[in-house]
């Protein structure tokens, strides 16, 4: 069976360095998220890529990198692309086109954002960005406000879709998170346990339903460091009942699953017990993630890295953790598709000049 490679990890400058290299060469390494600390300009971020695709070529280099405050390149000429409730706003505008012509237009400006993103990050070498965000905006949540497209659930999903689709057209996959909904509850996971006491019903038919409705369009899943619990007591991203039981049974989704990072707070307690990057990795990988993320944890040497990496390792050894032939096919599913033009020519293509003219 291929060796799957679950880790995504960080790297903590603007260049690799012999131990950035020694990491990315383990075999359990899948791959990289890059930061804003990561970022210079365009010739050191592709300078970068470069230098991490010549360690391994398989290695997916990752980003959070949805538009509005959460960009990472905002500088060298990157787009500054609009919070996705700014396509929400305009789906509701209807103009001279008459009733339903906003959301036509709405649509349209998704796909142009989606192809804008991509092919930016992809001109610079970066392979796949964690978007678009498919949680509910109830009005409540600080963490995820307008980074959601809408209350709606159908709106949602028919601007995600428009987004994906533009993506697809740059070549690149996609992720849509936070399953199964993060937009209900006001609690950060990155700082807290945010808990949504609402029924497993009550979450289907409103916060779940894009990823049923998205199953055919959905590359990547990300689920929510959130305890629902009257479906399980464990966060979504450590529930076997929530990944394979509810997305991909009853959903049907058959893609990657990433781990949200698991340095924050949401990740840290299982089961009511305090957990090592170790053990919640080995939790989420059993509980059917494909790849686990750990963030921010190459500065200062990079102990917590080399632990999860050895650890991993142990687990492995020791049966404890067994990878799915799957697994290893979902990651190498993500890496993009055909050739990507250079900055330059992708500055007067025909295509990305009128996506541009398009985007709120």
């Amino acid at each position: 069976m291929t060796q799957h490679a679950p880790l995504i990890i960080d790297v903590a400058g603007l260049s690799l360095s012999q131990t950035d290299r020694q990491r990315l060469k383990h075999p359990l390494v899948g791959g990289l998220i890059l930061f804003a600390r990561n970022w210079q300009d365009r010739a050191q971020l592709t300078q970068l890529c470069r230098d991490i695709k010549k360690v391994r070529r398989d290695l997916l280099i990752c980003v959070d990198h949805e538009g509005g405050r959460v960009q990472r390149f905002k500088t060298d000429g990157f787009t500054h692309l609009p919070p996705m409730r700014a396509l929400g706003e305009l789906w509701l505008r209807d103009g001279k086109g008459g009733e339903g012509s906003g959301a036509l237009q709405a649509s349209n400006a998704a796909t142009a954002c989606g192809f804008v993103l991509g092919a930016e990050l992809r001109a610079c070498g970066v392979d796949l960005s964690f978007t678009p965000v498919l949680d509910l905006d109830f009005g409540e949540s600080s963490v995820i406000g307008d980074r959601a497209f809408h209350r709606d659930p159908r709106v949602v999903s028919l601007l995600a879709k428009s987004l994906m689709h533009g993506l697809l057209q740059s070549g690149m996959a996609n992720c849509g998170k936070h399953f199964p909904g993060h937009g209900f509850v006001k609690a950060d996971s990155h700082t807290d346990i945010p808990v949504d006491k609402r029924s497993l019903k009550a979450i289907l038919n409103e916060d779940a339903a894009p990823y049923g409705w998205l199953n055919m369009t959905l590359s990547s899943v990300m689920p929510a460091h959130v305890i629902y619990p009257n479906v399980d007591s464990r966060p979504a991203g450590f529930s076997a009942k929530w990944l394979n039981d509810i997305l991909r049974g009853q959903l049907g989704f058959g893609g990657a699953i990433f781990s949200d990072d698991l340095s924050m707070a949401g990740a840290r307690l299982i089961d009511g017990q305090q957990v090592s990057y170790t053990q919640a990795a080995v939790a989420a990988l059993n509980a059917g993630c494909d790849m686990v993320l750990l963030c921010n944890q190459s500065l200062d040497g990079g102990q917590a890295v080399d632990a999860l990496i050895d650890g991993l390792t142990e687990a492995q050894l020791k049966g404890g953790w067994q990878p799915l032939e799957a697994s290893e096919e979902h990651r190498r599913a993500l890496l993009p598709r055909g050739a990507s033009p250079e900055w330059d020519a992708l500055m007067v293509q025909s295509a990305y000049m009128q996506a541009l003219g398009l985007i709120p």
